[in-house]
């Protein structure tokens, strides 16, 4: 009889474990996004504990599908590679409001992911970049919402600017995709 009992608690206790594990990656993927591009998928590990309001604005965007087709309009050699404009001049952005600017502690180190704005600080709006090699003097003055945690040589062969026209790329690189990993993982 004891035996009996004792298998049902370690089903019990397994069952529980199990169910704590699922909803842990689900919460997860729901920090995820991920970015197809014409070589592979980048994972990005997004950070709302650092900046709320832009991690919800950028997944807000990606369930839109509002990303799609963008390019990477501006890639500096050894600096950044700049998205999020769908008119891919630099000087766009979606019809939402601005955001305010959620600066934190986090370095702009290799495979950091960032929102672009004008010299307002409170001009973040759907642009954003991935750090290509670490540029410390933009730490606290641009709102970082994310890291690369996948996918870093996808992002190193994206098309580079020409760094005399402000990394200005002819013919560049679009995104395929960009979806919060939930999303894709349900389906």
């Amino acid at each position: 009889m004891w035996f009996k009992k004792l298998v049902a608690v370690l089903f019990t206790v397994c069952f529980i474990n199990t169910a704590v594990a699922q909803e842990k990656d689900l919460s997860k993927l729901e920090d995820t996004l991920y970015i197809d591009l014409p070589d592979g998928r980048v994972v990005i590990e997004l950070m709302p504990d650092v900046a709320p309001k832009h991690v919800a604005r950028i997944k807000e965007l990606a369930g839109e599908k509002f990303y799609d087709g963008v390019v990477f309009h501006r890639v500096i050699e050894g600096f950044m590679a700049q998205t999020g404009d769908p008119t891919g001049t630099g000087r766009g952005g979606s019809e939402k409001p601005d955001l305010e600017a959620e600066f934190s502690n986090v370095p702009h180190q290799r495979g950091v992911v960032s929102m672009a704005r004008a010299n307002d600080p409170n001009s973040a709006n759907s642009q954003f970049f991935i750090v290509l090699e670490d540029s410390n003097f933009l730490d606290g003055k641009y709102t970082v919402f994310g890291k690369v945690v996948e996918g870093m040589d996808h992002v190193d062969s994206i098309k580079k600017g020409d760094s005399r026209n402000n990394g200005s790329v002819e013919n560049p690189t679009a995104m395929v995709s960009v979806r919060v990993a939930s999303e894709v993982e349900s389906n």
